[in-house]
């Protein structure tokens, strides 16, 4: 039946992504929110996703135990974007994101992932603490974060890029 699911919320399903969700991590990369908010990764085909899911996600999972998870809806199990855990460059922590493809915003179900994820991370993982890192103008996710329980604490410059991100963070001890 595939890989088990992680969480489960009143809506949704998050599992860990697999080279299938290609095409998903494809879409999403190729947003344009997401361009404008996160940067273009370049990605341009399902070939070049799974290539950056084996360099990414499945990296995090073998060395840190955690990663993004694919979102879907718990009904159907239609996938409508990604929530987990990132270790960036240039930062210490791990930190939280999200994104789903752009006719499933604005229902609350980044929301719902994100606080799951925080929970698995909190009560699960037992990580004492955790970031999230924003583009300046995103407000849709600042407020999100602001929501989630995470403070504002510094603008900084994640190796690599050449804009600024707001650091926003949270003890979960």
């Amino acid at each position: 039946m595939g890989e088990p699911f992680l969480l489960q919320t009143e809506r949704l399903r998050l599992r860990r992504l697999t080279l299938a969700d290609a095409g998903l991590m494809l879409s999403i990369w190729n947003d344009p929110d997401f361009v404008r908010h996160v940067g273009d990764r370049g990605i341009r085909s399902v070939d070049e996703a799974r290539q950056a899911l084996l360099d990414g996600a499945f990296r995090l999972y073998a060395e840190f135990g955690y990663g993004p998870y694919r979102v879907a809806l718990r009904e159907a199990d239609t996938p409508i974007g990604t929530c987990g855990l990132f270790r960036r460059e240039g930062l210490t922590e791990p930190d939280i994101g999200f994104a789903l493809l752009p006719e499933y915003c604005g229902r609350g179900y980044a929301y719902e992932a994100a606080t799951a994820v925080l929970q698995h991370a909190r009560e699960s993982l037992k990580l004492r603490r955790l970031t999230a890192v924003v583009s300046p103008n995103n407000d849709a996710s600042i407020r999100l974060i602001e929501k989630l329980g995470l403070s504002f604490e510094k603008r900084a410059r994640i190796d690599g890029d050449d804009t600024d991100v707001q650091v926003y963070g949270m003890s979960l001890t």
